[in-house]
Parts: structure tokens; sequence; C-alpha cells
């Protein structure tokens, strides 16, 4: 009976224990893996930059594509009004100081059109004029009821149709370099998820050493009163709790740096409390060396940045060359002008206006400036072609090596997942023969020491495969797990 009563009361306290650690843990929010990845990517301070660095690369964009537009503009003085006193030089030679006042009013609309091949400007405009003079109370009309033109660069740089070249390279650059940096992102939050899985780790291997510790002076406070051990095996009992206590103060110290760093980089409250889960979900797949390097040239910005470095060094050269030899400028257009006295006669049976124009510029002596700009842009432009080869060189040995790297951790993660089970049946067999009093507390340290190294190899590999899981994500922008692009919408764009 005494049993029967003994067995209820612990099942009451255990029940009674049970309910608090649920109560305890409903306050509680696992997070794996994915879940710190996510909170990165979708609400970080991080990835709030990356938006904003990738909206304003989208509205360069957008304003270098409406240089190229028609534009329709409307300008004038409204009014331009003025009462002074002029100089005016009579016919005898003498000067006669007269005040003037007058108040002049324009208007021109007009269409403009730039072609970015050749460097050519077109217009088309309409434009007129209203002066009223107060001193002589009269208003005279002028204005060209229509006009066309051009402008017209020969010989000259033309910058337009170089970056016409350049700026959807910049652009393409921008947009793969924003799936870029939402990688780095990920990898970011799982070196952090990874420091603190460890540290979290360490604080439960602390709290596992000291009860046990705990439990193993009891025994030898036992040992002690009935003589069973000795006082220095009994010292090393207790500094081995004092230790415990140690390493677990110094754990929940770590945790608590640990947890900051974590909750400021993902974007939660300070005063949400985590747990994470350990990320066994790994998909061991076998990756193409060959394969990872088309995606990685054809996703990463590597690639148009190569060709604008290559486009960059033409124009240079391009630009030294127009800059030394003979330049032109042809300017010519075409309309109808008129003058009145009121606005209607401005229209009414204009003139033939016509303007051509071809403006030179032709260096004769510059004391070898021109040459040696040349020749400076030409071996600029050899140490351009150099470098991009070595860079892609380099770019190609970096995925190769990676792919590589990322095949062999297979190997290392499943071994270390062994030594940890190992390791922790080997320290569960040494308490309990420490406690039968089989071994010494040195061999139970030892077997302790096994334990924890074990448990944080462990960890290492899983973090070592994850991080070069998403370095070759990096590297690739490309998912091999789903055998697919890596694409990401940014929201501030779809508003």
């Amino acid at each position: 009976m005494k049993r029967i009563f003994l067995f209820f009361v612990f099942l009451l306290f255990s029940i009674h224990q049970f309910s608090l650690n649920a109560q305890d843990e409903e306050f509680v929010t696992n997070l794996s893996l994915n879940n710190v990845v996510d909170l990165a990517i979708y609400q970080s301070a991080s990835v709030k930059y990356a938006q904003n660095r990738n909206v304003n690369y989208y509205w360069r964009w957008q304003n270098f594509r409406t240089r190229f537009r028609p534009q329709l503009t409307l300008s004038g003085d409204l009014p331009n009004y003025g009462n002074s006193i002029t100089e005016n030089l009579q016919d005898d030679g003498s000067t006669d100081f007269t005040r003037v006042e007058k108040l002049k009013t324009s208007a021109q609309l007009s269409l403009n059109q730039n072609i970015a091949r050749t460097g050519t400007h077109l217009y088309a405009a309409s434009s007129v004029n209203r002066l009223q003079d107060y001193n002589n109370n009269t208003i005279d009309f002028a204005g060209t009821p229509f006009s066309v033109g051009f402008q017209q660069p020969i010989f000259a740089y033309n910058w337009a149709k170089w970056a016409k070249k350049t700026e959807p390279l910049i652009y393409e650059e921008a947009n793969k370099s924003f799936v870029e940096q939402l990688e780095i992102i990920s990898r970011e939050a799982t070196r952090r998820f990874f420091r603190y899985l460890t540290v979290q780790t360490n604080f439960k291997l602390a709290e596992s050493s000291l009860s046990n510790s705990s439990d193993n002076l009891k025994i030898a406070d036992a040992k002690k009163e009935l003589g069973q051990i000795s006082e220095n095996d009994y010292s090393r009992i207790r500094l081995s709790v004092l230790n415990a206590q140690k390493s677990l103060n110094k754990a929940r110290m770590d945790l608590k740096n640990a947890d900051f760093e974590l909750k400021s980089y993902i974007g939660l409250e300070q005063d949400e409390q985590i747990a994470l889960t350990i990320p066994l979900n790994m998909a061991l797949f076998e990756i193409d060396p060959e394969k990872a390097l088309q995606e990685a040239y054809e996703n990463r910005q590597e690639t148009p940045r190569f060709e604008r470095r290559l486009i960059d060094a033409d124009r240079e050269l391009e630009q030294a060359k127009r800059n030394s030899g003979v330049s032109a400028t042809l300017r010519g257009s075409y309309g109808v002008s008129n003058s009145a006295y009121d606005f209607p006669g401005v229209y009414e049976s204009p003139d033939i206006e016509q303007v051509i124009r071809l403006n030179l510029r032709i260096p004769i002596l510059d004391w070898g400036r021109s040459a040696s700009a040349i020749k400076l842009a030409e071996s600029e432009r050899e140490l351009t072609i150099f470098d991009v080869e070595k860079d892609k060189k380099d770019f190609e040995r970096e995925v190769i090596v990676l792919v590589e790297q990322f095949g062999l951790l297979k190997d290392q993660m499943i071994t270390a997942e062994e030594a940890d089970k190992v390791a922790e049946n080997g320290y569960k067999i040494a308490l309990k023969k420490f406690q039968n009093g089989e071994i010494s507390i040195t061999d139970l340290n030892i077997s302790l020491g096994e334990r924890e190294k074990g448990k944080r190899d462990y960890i290492d590999s899983l973090e070592d495969y994850w991080r070069a899981y998403y370095n070759l994500r990096i590297l690739t922008l490309y998912d091999f797990e789903l055998n697919r692009k890596i694409t990401y919408v940014n929201p501030m764009l779809e508003e």
C-alpha cells in the first residue's frame, strides 16, 4: 500500500512538472534554419538596403531610357518687364541716355529628339514674341510659326552610342547583384544561426554536465561517509562541479550575446523567446561542375561586368582618338518667320528662313599631348583585357573548387555524426561505470571531453555543409536542389 501511495505521489508530481514545462514552452518559438533565413530575407535591415539599392538602379535605367524619347517642351518669358536708362550711340558719335520702359513676352513650343547611334539632335519648334514699348506706345509681334533643324557632330566622340551599350549592362548587373545580395543575406543568417546553435549546444552540454557532476557529488558524499573514497578523488569531484558551474555561467552569457545578434539581424523582438532546431534536412545531391560553371556565367553579375569593362576600355580609346583629331559640328534649320503689329499677322504670309553652319576644330600643335593620351588609352585597354581574362579564370576556378569541396562535405558530415553518437554512448557508459566505482573521475572527464568535442564537431560539420550550400548558391545563383534559377521579386518595385 505504501508503494502504491508513493507511486501516485510521484505520478502527480510528474504531471504537475510536465504542465509547468508545457506552460513555459508555450512562449518559446522554435526556429529552423529555413525560418531564420526566410525572416532575414523578408524583414531584416540588410534586405531593406538591398531593395532600396535595386530601386535606385531601376530608376537610373528608366531615366536613361527617357533621354532618347521625344521631349515636348513649352518655354518662354511671362513677363519680361524692364524700366531703365540705357546708353544709345547717336549718328554723330555722341552718346545719349534714354529711359526705356518695355514689356517683353515670349513663348516657344519645341519637340526634341536625340538619335544615339549618330549623336544627332533633331528639333521642330514654333515661337512667338510680343514687345510693348511704353515710351512710344506701340505693340509689335514677331515669331517663327514653324521651323525644323538639326545639330550633327562630325568626327566627335559620341557618348550616347557608348551609353547605349553600357547602361543595359549596368542595369543587368544591378538585377543580378540584387539576387546575389539576398543570397549573401541568407548565408549571413546561416552563420548567425549556427553561432547561436553552437552556443545553445554548449549551454545544454553545460547543464547536463552540471547535473551529472552534482549527482556524482551526492554519490561521493555518501561514499565519504562510508570511507569508500579518497580525499583526492573527492576533491576532484567537487572541482568538477565548480568547473561545470563556471562553464554553465559562461555558456549563459554567450547565449545572450548570440541571441541578441541573431534577433537583431533577422528583425525579431529582443523579448521573444526562441530555440533553434538542428537542421538535419540536408539534400545530399551531386553537382556537375560544368553545369555549375554554365549557370554561374549565365546568372552572376560578373558576366555583364566583364563585357562592360571591355566596352569601357574601347570607349576610352575612341574618346582619346576623337578628342585628338579634327572635329566639326554641322547645324542647320529651315522654317518661316514674320513680324506684325498684331498676333494674327505673324502667321500671314511669313518669309522663309534658312540657316546652315559648320564649326571646325583642327588641332595643329599640342606637343605630343594627343599622341600620349592615345598611347595611354591603348595601354589601359590591353591591361583591362589581361585583367578580365585573369578574373574569368579565377572565377571559374572558384566555382570548380567550391563544387569539389561541397562533394567532400557529405562524407565529413556522416563521419562527424557517427563520431558524435559513439562519443555520446561512450560518455553514458563511462558515467555509469564511474557511479558504480569502476573508473576514476579522470577517466570520466576524458569521456566528457570526447562527448563535448564530438557534439561540437558534428555541429561544425553541419555548419560547413550549409555555409558551402549557400556559397554555392551565391556563386551560381542556381538552386541545384530544385533545378531552377534563383529569383527574387523586389516588393518596392511592385508597389
